[in-house]
């Protein structure tokens, strides 16, 4: 009776530790967005804005619109403040404060558009609701700093806050940032490349007497009297031929 008992605990047991993971696993799947930027509708917030509308797009929208220089990396940037521009239309733009775009070769990654505080939603929380709405945006917010909230979807990020007591919305294309870091990237190992052959190519002063060179930028080279001086054309040459790096150099 008592191993029975046991075994009917254990199964018992082992059947609510199931029906937890599975419960766990359902609230996990629901709270997550797997939308994608190509299934979002144009929704009235976005202003006719869109993920991936090209500059071309951009110019016949707001035809005012000026795009500051294109960096090393293919992003560029845009501010539109339709209050401010006397030629802009304002019936496109009502409660808008400004819409800034950031481009990456010449294909829109970001839209952030900033409210005035006369728009229907005033919180950050109202605004979470309507986006949610008009995107048609499944899945659970999160808190994103102090008054934020954010949910990341399958290729596209979104961020709701306050500024100036106005709702503060950004759409960002997640690929886009991951292109821009890893072009980054290579623009640093390429430099530190270019570094590296540099100094390997450049001459390097040695101290026969004591075996060790120095580098082409170490002061400590000075202290190398004529007599004991030797001159190798790069630092692997006077590395095969038995010398070492000066410790007044590392």
């Amino acid at each position: 009776m008592v191993k029975r008992a046991q075994t009917i605990f254990l199964i018992t047991s082992e059947t609510f530790l199931l029906a937890v993971i599975l419960a766990l696993s359902c609230i996990n799947s629901s709270a997550q967005c797997t939308v994608k930027q190509a299934d979002l509708p144009a929704a009235p917030e976005l202003l006719g804005f869109h993920l991936g509308m090209t500059k071309a797009e951009v110019k016949t929208r707001v035809p005012q619109t000026v795009f500051g220089k294109t960096d090393s990396f293919g992003v560029s940037k845009t501010t539109i403040n339709p209050y401010f521009d006397p030629n802009i239309d304002k019936t496109k733009f009502e409660n808008v404060r400004s819409v800034s775009l950031d481009l990456l070769d010449e294909h829109v990654t970001s839209i952030w558009i900033g409210f005035d505080e006369n728009f229907k939603a005033s919180t950050a929380d109202d605004f979470v609701k309507l986006i949610s709405e008009s995107l048609h945006i499944p899945g659970t917010w999160s808190d994103w700093k102090s008054r934020g909230r954010q949910i990341r979807c399958a290729d596209f990020q979104l961020i709701v806050t306050t500024v100036a007591r106005g709702p503060s919305f950004r759409i960002m294309d997640t690929a886009a940032d991951e292109t821009v870091a890893a072009r980054r990237l290579a623009k640093e190992e390429e430099q530190e490349a270019l570094e590296a052959v540099k100094t390997e190519s450049e001459e390097v002063v040695a101290d026969k007497t004591a075996k060790i060179f120095y580098t082409p930028n170490c002061p400590a080279a000075k202290n190398v009297g004529d007599t004991n001086k030797v001159i190798f054309k790069t630092q692997m040459e006077a590395e095969k031929a038995g010398f070492k790096l000066s410790p007044d150099c590392q």
